[in-house]
């Protein structure tokens, strides 16, 4: 007697089957995303395993009509798409078993923003946000925000979609970010892709490869202190990788032509170890997205805290001169000085226009090559001439500036290493330093302090990096 099974059970045994997998591209190809011009683009995603997938794009106003196949290894696939010039819109189209159909796809110029709370910092939240939302209809500049996800594996995909840039959707995307787009846009005037990935309060280990800290004996001690303190809380962001697992490794191989950061704030204590874990971490994302020459700018830590008058130790200025030690020493990197938007009492100075504006200005230099002056004066070298420091400077480019008044922020010491105010003033391309109290000096600062007060320039509109002549021990130089 054949046995009858009820209704309700064939409806649970139905539940329980795994549904046929079907071709399911990555999150970053949905409606209105942004291709990387110039260079081989990677289509990826999954299916089931040896199905074939066929990827095509219809680009004909390129003379490109792109088609190609790929078999699903143990449900991955990928593809790469020629080199495209700007454009678009365009249609990608995705088929195995089923067919995905990505629309308005643009291609353009593609940048990651990352950091921790002045990057997250929204227009909402920006110094002007009705006039700036306002302004903010961009069909060509489309968003991406990656969740928040801190992770103890490499993440593979992300839970999120682009969206066109509009007064109704800019309000809650990175200020920073977004006023960075605009002005590479005004300037490339080609479509802009991007990607948003930040965390408020998040220290910079958090943002690097597990290989990048534990291959370097000066920075294994970050992940053996980890490992050994038992501090495996899965929603903690401030541990390390995790955020670049998170984050950041969903993200690739997708083709972008480089990164701006603004981060700091959380490692100012240990800026000493600054020197070698953010050229760590700058080199494990060009690593992982086999980019070695991949531009990477980035925002130096704005004044705040309390304005002190006499000359002080500080760790925020020791951070600072970490930051301007990696511009100096990693290839294809830049740094935006904001010494001129500090606020004593916030830790997120509102105006975030110029910090993005800057950090164009060193994308139009070191991404694209143009032959502009896209830093402020650089501390070169020091000469004593007649009980007075003579400093010489890069960047002076059309000659170097006091604004509003006389000099501002500079020390002097001797042999004593005493700092002292000084007095200083721009005679031609140099800046000399003196004080009644020092005859013999040894050293000079600009800038050195948790809120500095200063105003050297070039003619070029970019303020001087805060700096010191000296290499004496600092306040974190220990600090592990």
């Amino acid at each position: 007697m054949r046995r009858v099974l009820p209704p309700a059970f064939l409806l649970l045994f139905a539940l329980a089957q795994p549904a046929p997998a079907e071709v399911k591209p990555h999150a970053l190809f949905t409606d209105g995303m942004v291709l990387q011009l110039g260079v081989r683009c990677p289509v990826w995603g999954t299916a089931a395993a040896d199905e074939e997938v066929t990827v095509s794009l219809d680009a004909r106003d390129q003379g490109i009509s792109f088609e190609s196949k790929a078999k699903s290894d143990n449900g991955a696939w990928r593809v790469e798409l020629p080199v495209l010039k700007a454009g678009g819109p365009y249609t990608l189209t995705l088929k195995g078993k089923n067919t995905v159909t990505v629309k308005d796809v643009l291609v353009g110029e593609v940048w990651v923003a990352s950091g921790q709370s002045n990057m997250q910092w929204s227009v909402n939240a920006g110094e002007t946000p009705d006039k700036v939302r306002e302004g903010a209809n961009h069909p060509k500049i489309r968003l991406f925000t990656v969740p928040m996800r801190p992770s103890d594996k490499v993440e593979k995909d992300v839970n999120a979609k682009w969206t066109h840039c509009t007064p109704q959707t800019v309000g809650n995307f990175s200020a920073v970010a977004y006023h960075f787009g605009v002005e590479l846009q005004k300037v490339r005037e080609v479509p802009i892709g991007l990607i948003h990935s930040s965390w408020g309060g998040t220290i910079c280990e958090a943002w690097a490869t597990k290989e990048s800290l534990t291959r370097d004996p000066e920075l294994k001690v970050i992940w053996d202190r980890y490992e050994k303190g038992n501090l495996k809380k899965p929603q903690d962001p401030n541990r390390p990788a995790v955020l670049y697992n998170g984050m950041i490794a969903p993200l690739q191989p997708y083709a972008i032509k480089g990164a701006i950061w603004y981060q700091g704030e959380s490692n100012a204590g240990r800026a000493y170890q600054y020197r070698e874990l953010f050229p760590a971490m700058i080199k494990s994302w060009r690593e992982t997205w086999k980019n070695p020459d991949m531009p990477f700018l980035f925002v130096q830590l704005a004044p705040f805290m309390a304005i002190v008058n006499e000359p002080q130790e500080s760790a925020w200025a020791e951070l600072r001169e970490a930051q301007l030690m990696t511009a100096q020493k990693e290839k294809n990197t830049g740094m935006a000085v904001i010494t001129d938007i500090g606020d004593p009492k916030d830790i997120h100075p509102k105006p975030k226009q110029p910090v993005g504006a800057r950090l164009a200005t060193a994308a139009r230099a070191i991404a694209y090559g143009e032959k502009i002056e896209y830093s402020g004066p650089i501390y070169k070298s020091l000469e004593v001439r007649d009980g007075k420091a003579v400093l010489s400077f890069d960047h002076v480019g059309k000659g170097l500036e006091s604004r509003e008044g006389e000099l501002k922020g500079f020390t002097i010491a001797g042999e004593d290493k005493k700092f002292h105010n000084a007095q200083a003033v721009i005679e031609g391309d140099k800046v000399v330093v003196s004080s009644d109290k020092v005859q013999k000096p040894v050293a000079v600062r600009y800038g050195w302090a948790n809120c500095p007060v200063v105003n050297l320039w070039n003619k070029d509109g970019l303020p001087a990096s805060p700096f010191r002549t000296d290499d004496f021990p600092g306040v974190t130089a220990k600090a592990k």
